[in-house]
């Protein structure tokens, strides 16, 4: 599960290191506690402007994936991690694992342990500190509501996928994101394959070699809206 995680690199630096065009991410600050909901970048392969082609954008998403079939978006379930484990046979992420899937960027995320009300938060990252690309998904939501003209009225959402945690994480949480290495992120993001099981079996598999180099370490506990970077600094 990854329910918090931090991103520290600016849109416009993570787009120009990728190659990606970078989308209108006005407003959006980095965070040490990005949560469910909140505006963060993902990585997808669109249509570029004035272009018949197809490349690299980096682009804002509601984290939480909303199925164009969705009335609202507020769902009754959490859509922000979508368990790769069967995943082509669910009604929420099939159509979306098709041909919408993204890399979503993360210096790493936070997990748990302890009893309610004394619980510990973890901080799980590459011990380098590189930049980790998680596999994703995005969908594009349509507020019926509003006027044709209204630009507003559809809205970019994504989600995280996850897997079981390897030996050195399931200590923290039996579930963690799916890391994929670089040389994958164009098979990953390419529209013109079909995505299926089969395609996030081989991604989950391919993540282990990262998966296995993170490290973790216990922080101080920090609430809801708290935020910079003191988040990831170790405990005592």
């Amino acid at each position: 599960m990854c329910g918090r995680f931090t991103l520290k690199e600016r849109p416009a630096d993570l787009a120009a290191a990728v190659g990606a065009l970078e989308g209108d991410f006005t407003g959006w600050r980095p965070s040490f506690n990005i949560p469910p909901t909140a505006t963060i970048p993902v990585l997808v392969e669109a249509k570029l402007p004035e272009s018949e082609a197809y490349g690299r954008r980096l682009e804002p998403a509601r984290w939480g994936l909303v199925p164009g079939w969705s009335k609202g978006l507020k769902l009754k379930f959490p859509t922000f991690n979508a368990r790769s484990e069967g995943i082509a046979e669910k009604n929420t992420w099939r159509t979306p694992l098709k041909s919408h899937r993204a890399i979503v960027p993360m210096d790493g995320w936070f997990e748990w342990t302890g009893e309610k009300g004394a619980k510990v938060p973890h901080f799980i990252h590459h011990p380098d500190g590189e930049t980790l690309g998680v596999a994703g998904l995005y969908s594009w939501w349509l507020d019926r509501s509003k006027s044709e003209d209204d630009d507003t009225r559809w809205t970019l959402t994504a989600t995280i996928l996850t897997s079981d945690a390897v030996d050195e994480l399931v200590g923290i949480h039996d579930r963690s994101p799916v890391p994929l290495p670089r040389d994958l992120w164009d098979w990953w993001l390419d529209q013109s394959l079909v995505g299926d099981q089969a395609m996030v079996d081989e991604a989950v598999k391919a993540a282990l070699p990262i998966a296995e180099q993170l490290d973790v370490y216990s922080v101080r506990p920090f609430k809801v809206g708290q935020d910079g970077p003191a988040l990831v600094e170790p405990a005592e």
